[in-house]
């Protein structure tokens, strides 16, 4: 499920977040087109099957044997996309070149998915309307889910069961992944949001651990740091783009 998306030079692959879907990246996709070649990548169980075990290692698996068509890139992930590119990196160095970290943190454990996943199951499914997503769950989210819905002759639809997107977050409840991040060799930039889902200073730590990454905090952003503050994400981007091109 890699999509071309244009652009001359290095490949640039970008994963998106957990309940996304490639298209959620179509903001972003012109302006990087002038730092590389682009490709988005749907993950398992987002408008696809679902690998037989969902574990991070089983989605990274699927992840490499995309990555290989096209080659060593720059990945660039949100959430749950930039935790299976880091751990792409640590398991397949040769098909990473550097990293763009968006609001993710390697320890989640006593966490749980419970109450999210509940949250999601009283959802209105079918949205009827584009405009009925949009007021349920505001501007910037709702083009997010109207980015990674299926539309429907009755409205718009989830494109993946609760209960995968909740075995892939409880799973981060229960282990920690800073053995796959300190084996991170390559240039990383670490972005995470004022009000985002990562715990309390653990960006921070990982910056301290990786020599070769630069960490920047975004006031005023939660979780979707991209679309939330547009510029001062592309702006943090670029910088880190412009030396690697």
């Amino acid at each position: 499920m890699l999509h071309d998306e244009g652009g001359d030079g290095k490949p640039i692959l970008l994963l998106h977040g957990l309940m996304g879907s490639g298209r959620t990246w179509r903001r972003q996709v012109p302006w990087l087109r002038a730092f590389g070649h682009v490709y988005t990548y749907d993950a398992p169980g987002h408008g696809r099957p679902t690998p037989a075990s969902l574990t991070t290692e089983a989605f990274v698996e699927d992840l490499a044997i995309h990555a290989e068509k096209i080659g060593r890139a720059t990945v660039v992930g949100h959430s749950m996309g930039s935790l299976h590119g880091w751990c792409l990196a640590a398991a397949r160095p040769d098909l990473v070149g550097a990293l763009v970290v968006e609001d993710i943190a390697p320890d989640f454990r006593g966490r749980t998915a419970d109450g999210w996943a509940e949250m999601i199951r009283g959802w209105p499914q079918p949205f009827v309307t584009e405009d009925a997503v949009l007021a349920f769950f505001g501007e910037v989210a709702g083009r997010y889910f109207l980015d990674s819905f299926v539309r429907r002759d009755d409205g718009f639809h989830l494109h993946g069961d609760v209960s995968t997107f909740e075995a892939i977050s409880s799973e981060w409840g229960t282990r920690h992944f800073w053995d796959e991040w300190e084996r991170v060799q390559v240039p990383s930039l670490l972005i995470e949001g004022e009000f985002g889902i990562t715990p309390e200073g653990q960006m921070a730590e990982m910056r301290a651990r990786n020599p070769k990454s630069t960490y920047v905090r975004v006031s005023g952003a939660a979780h979707l740091v991209h679309d939330e503050q547009p510029e001062r994400y592309r702006a943090a981007v670029s910088e880190f783009l412009t030396p690697l091109r």
